[in-house]
C-alpha cells in the first residue's frame, strides 16, 4: 500500500521545524550571551547551564543547554 500525505501535513511538519529551530537559535544567542560575559567575568557559567557541566567549549557548552532546555518545552 502506498501512502498518501495530505497539503496540510507537509505543511504542519514544515511550520513545526521552523518553530523548533526559531526557538533554538533565539535560545542559543541569549544563552551564547550569558556565557561569554560570564567567561569575561570569571563565572563559573557551566556549574549553572544545566547540560554544560562537561563540555570542553563555550559553543559546545551552550549548545548542550540549549537542546537540555528544549527537551522540557517539547
Amino acid at each position: 500500500m502506498s501512502t498518501t500525505h495530505q497539503p496540510s501535513d507537509v505543511f504542519l511538519k514544515s511550520d513545526a521545524s521552523s518553530a523548533f529551530w526559531g526557538m533554538f537559535s533565539l535560545a542559543f544567542v541569549i544563552l551564547f550571551v550569558f556565557a561569554l560575559a560570564s567567561s569575561v567575568l570569571g563565572v563559573q557559567w557551566r556549574s549553572i547551564l544545566p547540560g554544560a557541566e562537561n563540555a570542553k567549549g563555550v559553543v559546545g557548552g551552550v549548545k548542550a543547554a540549549v537542546y537540555t532546555f528544549m527537551s522540557y518545552i517539547f
